[in-house]
């Protein structure tokens, strides 16, 4: 359900990504641990069922589609992946999923009176590449992996058993 009132407040507004980001994650099967709020570089810890693989992800969130605010510097990337959730207050954010190398590369320089910024483009990010590939990009966290249904596959019946009260 979309949010009718307007969202200023950062923290909510980076909430609401983060556990959009969980919720997403969480649908593909892994385990999903977002971190203390206030915990440098990583929000979300994540492993798969038999906890053979763990990986790391930093959110961005967004209430609306513009740039990603990157800080003065580049070093605090280095999550394992970095999802851009932008549209946040919308029904159904959107989400991209990059790598911190990904981030650095597509991050746009900007000076301004002296001070050095950095910003990451709807242009560059919002890419057929990186538009909602998680299972791509991250993968799935069950084990085994289930094999993947096409959405438009009809569903097949295995077996029916009812059970009438006489």
């Amino acid at each position: 359900m979309p949010i009718h009132q307007p969202i200023s407040n950062p923290q909510t507004v980076g909430n609401i990504g983060l556990f959009y980001v969980c919720y997403r994650l969480s649908c593909f099967g892994w385990n999903v641990m977002p971190t203390a709020r206030n915990a440098k570089g990583i929000d979300i810890l994540i492993y798969n069922q038999d906890a053979s693989r763990k990986l790391t992800i930093q959110v961005k969130t967004l209430s609306k589609g513009i740039p990603v605010p990157l800080g003065n510097k580049m070093d605090h990337l280095f999550a394992d992946f970095v999802v851009v959730c932008r549209h946040v207050i919308r029904e159904t954010p959107q989400c991209f999923v990059l790598t911190p190398d990904e981030v650095r590369r597509l991050a746009h320089r900007g000076e301004k009176n002296g001070k050095v910024s950095f910003w990451l483009q709807p242009r560059n990010y919002d890419t057929d590449e990186f538009r909602e590939k998680w299972e791509e990009r991250i993968g799935i966290g069950l084990v085994p992996p289930l094999p993947l249904v096409p959405p438009s596959a009809k569903p097949v019946v295995l077996g029916v058993s009812i059970i009438r009260k006489s």
